[in-house]
């Protein structure tokens, strides 16, 4: 049993490893992407903290969720957001699950690029949204009489740079559209089509719902930021997802991997020819020899049958 234990977490390491060396080669040639992405987030948090000093409380607005959804209060107002960082969670994981697993279908840098790429230009339009028009914030600390419901110009530059972590958690004004929905639509879109498990898919589909009527019901946004971000990222998402290039299959990862000779074929092909393959896959036929020459099939005549004269 140990020496079966030895030799599997030695199988585990060794893929480990491997898959190490090769996302530091795609991190060489694209950390300028996963750098401008990484970048523009902050971008983000500090759009959404600049239009905290433009916010001012006032009565809520008239909200077809607000009648529908019974208010969680502020003693449950914790459960939309614990949905979120599940969803949040669970996809970073599985983004790294190559590492671990067998069943390869992404690599981790190559998708996190094009992850930051959507969620990036989901972001521009909601900056651009929630600047041109600031509305009354429903969330419980930006109603009429909280102390963060305005925020006061900041002391100095260094003040109005920092967005955490009071940005994050007493943000207001920034509700047209959703950054909640933002990230939950990306990921769940992105595990569609690259994940392999069709049971995980449904229920991914099912949370991101039930999340949607939570962070009305916690009155985090109004039902509008909720509308808008379920067709406006999904229709971004597509757009941008025919735009990129498509991640490569890493079904054939390994004759892709090995290097190529003069020639222009892999290692592999001049194996197969010099073991009388033709390498070609479509030309599968099978030759049959016969008076010490290679014959198609459908030319093959047998030697016995030549002298008996049939």
């Amino acid at each position: 049993m140990s020496l079966y234990i030895r030799r599997e977490a030695s199988k585990l390491w060794k893929r480990f490893c491997s898959e190490i060396v090769t996302e530091l080669n795609l991190l060489a040639e694209n950390w300028k992407y996963l750098l401008a992405g990484l970048i523009f987030q902050y971008f983000h948090g500090l759009a959404a903290r600049g239009v905290h000093y433009f916010h001012r409380p006032g009565p809520l607005l008239q909200d077809v969720g607000f009648f529908l959804l019974p208010e969680l209060g502020q003693d449950k107002a914790y459960i939309s957001e614990t949905v979120f960082t599940f969803v949040f969670l669970s996809f970073f994981l599985w983004s790294f699950h190559p590492f671990i697993l067998k069943s390869k279908k992404i690599y981790t840098v190559l998708l996190w690029c094009r992850v930051l790429a959507f969620l990036s230009a989901c972001q521009i339009l909601r900056i651009v949204t929630f600047y041109s028009t600031q509305l009354p914030g429903p969330n419980y600390h930006c109603r009429e009489g909280s102390k963060f419901a305005t925020l006061p110009p900041p002391d100095n530059i260094l003040k109005a740079l920092i967005i955490l972590p009071r940005g994050i958690l007493y943000g207001c004004g920034d509700l047209i559209f959703s950054s909640h929905m933002i990230f939950s639509l990306v990921f769940v879109r992105t595990y569609q089509k690259y994940g392999m498990q069709r049971f995980i898919k449904q229920c991914a589909w099912l949370i991101v719902v039930i999340q949607s009527f939570l962070i009305v019901a916690a009155r985090k946004h109004y039902t509008v930021d909720i509308v808008v971000a379920w067709y406006t990222v999904n229709l971004v998402v597509s757009f941008i997802d025919h735009k990129l290039p498509e991640l490569p299959d890493r079904s054939g990862a390994a004759a892709f991997l090995l290097p190529l000779s003069k020639d222009g074929r892999t290692k592999e092909e001049n194996f197969k020819l010099l073991n009388g393959n033709s390498g070609d896959p479509i030309d599968r036929r099978q030759r049959t020899p016969a008076n010490g020459k290679i014959l198609e099939n459908g030319n093959t005549v047998h030697g016995d049958a030549m002298m008996n004269g049939v």
